[in-house]
């Protein structure tokens, strides 16, 4: 226990690399990045042009990103292996999603809801006309649901594969609560056809601009945060409390409120994550739920390493940029090549793609 009490693992990857050539990569990449929404204002005739198509995938990318590192503070630091965190990510959409049906319905209701005959809005809708409400709810649905569902896991010190497999049946059971029409959230439907955030169209080329640095402020924001927290003694008690549990409160922690943070700050940043991911993609509905979705998460974080903060970023961006082409080329055979990928990762790549780069450049 004595090299992750004195040196996290963020740290050891940075030195291996060097933090000048880890600094210019980094730099380079967001500059890209921020250079992108950019070149989606040029004219469509110019050659140096983003299609929107481009700029709304990797904007998606980005929001699964920010997932993927959300679940690694938890599972690469702390230990805890979530295969719920699709539904935190759902949920700050769906809250996101709200606002957005309340602009485009003006002073109607949502149009599903004039479908469905319903008369009047449901009295959790209140308010969601007013953006800045609708940024509570971001933040509070998920994080309040984690804060209870953490405080009695917890409190049961339920760990290992018991939390795993209950995160599993929480994600699952709010995807069967969603999907049906009498939740009034659009039913397996979900919400779709947005047209203003803002007062803004939200398919101009301004607006897919400014949604898309957004998602790179807040990326480059939790990977900020993560890397305090990941050099901070908080990081260290963190990485302890995954290797040694028991030998850490023999040192007199407790536990419980370490997990409990960093759980509730993952789901807040998926929730994040989700309600820039609806205005760019257009549609939120039951099936980001899934427990396939969330499985898919840990697939990220895994290949590119765990525990690394930089490493399940590579990871997301390798695993949907394969996706996005497989997914045309061969979409009946995207799951087993998921599921080949997994196996291959975790008996050839235990550490990742950041584990083989770093044994490399020993």
């Amino acid at each position: 226990m004595t090299q992750p009490l004195n040196q996290t693992l963020l740290a050891r990857a940075t030195a291996t690399l060097g933090p000048r050539t880890s600094l210019t990569i980094g730099g380079v990449v967001l500059a890209l990045l921020l250079a992108m929404p950019l070149l989606h204002l040029l004219p469509a005739d110019h050659p140096l042009q983003i299609s929107a198509y481009t700029l709304t995938l990797v904007g998606k990318i980005l929001c699964y990103a920010i997932v993927a590192l959300a679940l690694d503070l938890v599972w690469g630091y702390a230990g805890l292996l979530s295969l719920g965190h699709g539904l935190f990510f759902a949920l700050g959409g769906y809250a996101m999603g709200m606002y957005l049906m309340r602009e485009a319905a003006g002073d109607g209701l949502p149009a599903f809801m004039s479908f469905l005959a319903w008369s009047e809005l449901p009295w959790y809708w209140a308010g969601t006309q007013h953006f800045l409400w609708a940024l509570c709810l971001v933040v509070l649905a998920p994080g309040l649901l984690a804060l209870a569902f953490g405080f009695f896991a917890f409190r049961s010190r339920i760990k290992g594969v018991y939390f795993s497999i209950m995160t599993q049946a929480l994600t699952f059971a709010g995807m069967l609560l969603f999907f049906r029409n009498e939740t009034g959230f659009g039913g397996n439907n979900g919400f779709t056809d947005f047209k203003r955030i803002l007062g803004f169209d939200i398919t101009a080329p301004g607006t897919r601009a400014v949604l898309f640095l957004a998602t790179v402020a807040l990326l480059a924001g939790s990977l900020l945060l993560g890397w305090r927290l990941a050099r901070s003694k908080f990081g260290r008690v963190l990485t302890a409390l995954r290797d040694a549990e028991n030998r850490l409160m023999f040192c007199g922690y407790d536990p419980r409120g370490y997990k409990l943070f960093i759980w509730v700050l993952s789901a807040v940043l998926c929730g994040l994550a989700g309600a820039l991911y609806v205005p760019q993609v257009g549609i939120i509905n039951p099936s980001e739920m899934s427990p396939t979705n969330s499985i898919e998460a840990a697939v990220w974080v895994a290949l590119g390493g765990r525990g690394s903060l930089v490493g399940p970023l590579l990871g997301a961006g390798l695993v949907n940029g394969m996706k996005s082409w497989f997914t045309v080329a061969f979409p009946e055979y995207w799951l087993f090549f998921l599921g080949a990928l997994f196996i291959l990762v975790t008996l050839y790549l235990p550490k990742g793609v950041i584990g083989l780069v770093r044994k490399g450049e020993k």
